[in-house]
């Protein structure tokens, strides 16, 4: 009887043996995925999370949630198959985690890395991360009674994934539209930037300042 003896019923596999996940990342990067066709889908998502959440702070954690366990796949995914062998090493500090997000990941996610990356001098423990123009909110059209909300929600449950996968907890991450928290002249010309705040908890600060010392 032919067939491969562990193959599951109705399962088949290409006759060089590799399946999606043999792919190099790299070997695609010039293909762009319709905008269109992902904007149908995040509607959707959106719209699915809206018909649950008890008002817009619930949508937004509805939308991070959705983000989070996609965060967590994406950090194994891009350590593993990165090309560069020490690119494959799980980051062990902090500052080289939050730079492999606004490089890596932001590349991976959207084709370009963060607009910037900052350090706050009053909140120990707190980076801001700034997306001039987030992808995901260039196709939302907001009533008048939900203008706070920031979809980028999404893309903090992202990020808060990969901190907690990579072994960093945090206290969340939150997505805050620039125009709303310090003002639309601090936006400038881009009126949808936001900031990602992303806060480690105290565990990790101790950690951080034990491998300091060494």
């Amino acid at each position: 009887m032919s067939g491969a003896p562990n193959q599951a019923p109705g399962l088949r596999y290409p006759s060089n043996k590799k399946t999606i996940y043999d792919r190099n990342l790299n070997r695609s990067k010039n293909a762009e995925l319709s905008r269109a066709a992902f904007a149908y889908l995040f509607v959707e998502m959106i719209s699915y999370a809206q018909k649950r959440a008890k008002n817009m702070v619930d949508l937004e954690k509805r939308l991070n949630d959705q983000g989070y366990p996609l965060g967590v796949r994406l950090l194994d995914l891009l350590l593993t198959r990165s090309a560069n062998p020490l690119g494959a090493i799980r980051p062990t500090r902090i500052l080289p985690l939050v730079q492999f997000i606004a490089q890596q990941l932001w590349r991976h996610l959207f084709g370009r890395a963060a607009d910037s990356l900052e350090r706050s001098d009053a909140v120990p423990g707190q980076f801001m991360l700034y997306d001039n123009e987030p992808l995901v909110n260039q196709y939302i059209s907001l009533p008048r009674d939900m203008s706070g909300l920031n979809c980028a929600a999404f893309v903090a449950g992202i990020i808060e994934g990969v901190c907690d996968g990579a072994g960093f907890a945090t206290e969340g991450v939150h997505a805050i539209s620039v125009a709303d928290q310090e003002g639309e002249e601090k936006a400038g010309l881009w009126p949808g930037k936001t900031v990602f705040l992303i806060k480690f908890k105290p565990e990790v600060l101790e950690r951080e300042e034990i491998l300091g010392r060494g």
